[in-house]
């Protein structure tokens, strides 16, 4: 953020604070996209991403009283959505870890090209895994969370938060070499 993104946000939050629900409505559409991007990594599409992100914000708005003003407040703002998708998860918790993962084939989009991956989509890739290994690379490969963290917010050993993510990144290599061999067979014509 700049400084002067910063100064409009404290002064939205300032408001916020007041109950100006004008203020509210402005930092919402001033976060929301940034927040939604955070949300569409934990959900399986758009459609829950925004559920994630409506949640996120109710309980936002909810503890405003509760930022005391340590770290920024939009990363307090962003590990709010990233608890707001793990309690999703785990309300909808189905603990079974499939290891007979029957991979999806991938479209490949004509966007693809020799220079890699468009971010939209790895980020399809990431949002077919399954639920568990999804939530377990976010919170570690994005957030930077430790297998500790994780296994404490998802309900799991640290050795399945660590087995979980391999597994989620063997089955992200395999799509990715599918996807290289899909590549080079097209071109090869």
């Amino acid at each position: 953020m700049t400084p002067n993104t910063d100064t409009k946000l404290s002064s939205l939050w300032e408001g916020c604070l007041r109950n100006d629900r004008k203020q509210q409505e402005q930092l919402y559409k001033m976060l929301a996209p940034k927040m939604l991007a955070v949300c569409m990594r934990y959900a399986k599409d758009k459609d829950e991403a925004q559920d994630i992100l409506q949640e996120g914000f109710i309980k936002m708005f909810k503890n405003m009283k509760n930022y005391r003003g340590e770290g920024s407040l939009e990363g307090w703002i962003r590990r709010i959505m990233v608890h707001s998708a793990i309690s999703r998860y785990r309300k909808a918790k189905t603990m079974v870890l499939v290891d007979d993962f029957a991979e999806q084939n991938i479209p490949v989009s004509n966007s693809y090209n020799a220079n890699g991956l468009e971010a939209q989509e790895l980020m399809q890739m990431v949002q077919e895994l399954p639920k568990t290994y999804r939530s377990v690379f976010n919170m570690y490969a994005i957030e930077g969370y430790s297998h500790q963290e994780i296994g404490s917010s998802l309900g799991m050993s640290e050795l399945l938060s660590r087995t979980t993510l391999h597994r989620a990144r063997a089955i992200l290599k395999d799509k990715l070499n599918s996807l290289a061999t899909r590549e080079r067979h097209c071109l090869a014509g």
